[in-house]
């Protein structure tokens, strides 16, 4: 058994990124043979080798760029001695191929009423993971959100304990009103999201905003909420709202995260 290959399904089992190295050209004498394989996971550990030195060290970084952009890489090396003092030099070269398995997006919807179930109908049509959260169980149910990967009826603060949430992750928040909203935000705000967004008026939020900051919950915190939530579309109905909320959301996926202004 290849433990490199049984361990990149796994990871696409469970949705989670990685990038796997691939040696894919060998000229002379190297390290490696064509076909070593490793995998590189966004904490910078490694799985596997294509040959150990300063050479995997500079692949585990370009990996590590090719799971920021999502572009795989092709690249060269060289493994020639620089100067007649180079020791443990193989003199050969060798093509290293990079693909990026990027995770699963995850749309996470807090609040079971009409903009939630629409949101989650329509994340699922566009290929997200689709979780579900309400703290009164009998609303997040399968038969309400027969679109949801999965349901979580707890109270927003208890969600960080129930799922990983990571830069894959979209939170849209639709609750019935600000006071759940100020119970569960601050736990949601130690987690790093790629997206958090807020539905309600900017009176609302101005009334959350407050609640939030006299609870000692800093302003630059507050900034990564969007609020209102969606592109201005002049959206009435649940439909139509979610596909405001979607569309904002899919223009912070698609943005390549070093023209994401803070």
């Amino acid at each position: 058994m290849d433990e490199v290959l049984d361990k990149l399904a796994e990871c696409s089992r469970q949705g989670k990124p990685v990038c796997l190295c691939v040696i894919v050209n060998t000229e002379g004498a190297v390290p490696r043979h064509a076909g070593s394989k490793m995998l590189v996971f966004p904490d910078g550990k490694t799985l596997g080798t294509v040959g150990g030195g300063g050479v995997e060290a500079e692949v585990t970084q370009a990996a590590l760029e090719a799971l920021r952009s999502g572009k795989p890489a092709l690249l060269h090396y060289s493994l020639k001695a620089q100067n007649e003092e180079s020791v443990g030099v193989c003199g050969g070269e060798v093509d290293i191929y990079l693909e990026p398995f990027l995770a699963k997006p995850k749309l996470l919807v807090i609040g079971a009423g009409h903009v939630g179930k629409s949101v989650a109908k329509f994340g699922k049509l566009l290929d997200f993971q689709v979780i579900v959260s309400d703290d009164r169980a009998e609303l997040c149910t399968q038969e309400e959100f027969p679109d949801a990967d999965q349901l979580l009826p707890v109270p927003m603060q208890m969600i960080p304990e129930e799922i990983e949430i990571d830069p894959y992750t979209y939170i849209v928040i639709v609750t019935r009103g600000s006071e759940v909203d100020v119970a569960g935000l601050p736990a949601l705000l130690k987690t790093q999201p790629a997206y958090i967004g807020l539905i309600g008026s900017r009176r609302r939020w101005e009334a959350t905003r407050q609640a939030l900051l006299a609870q000692g919950v800093s302003a630059d915190d507050l900034k990564c909420i969007k609020c209102p939530i969606g592109l201005d579309i002049h959206a009435e109905t649940p439909d139509e709202i979610a596909i405001s909320i979607l569309a904002e959301i899919i223009a912070v996926k698609n943005t390549p995260k070093d023209q994401i202004s803070a």
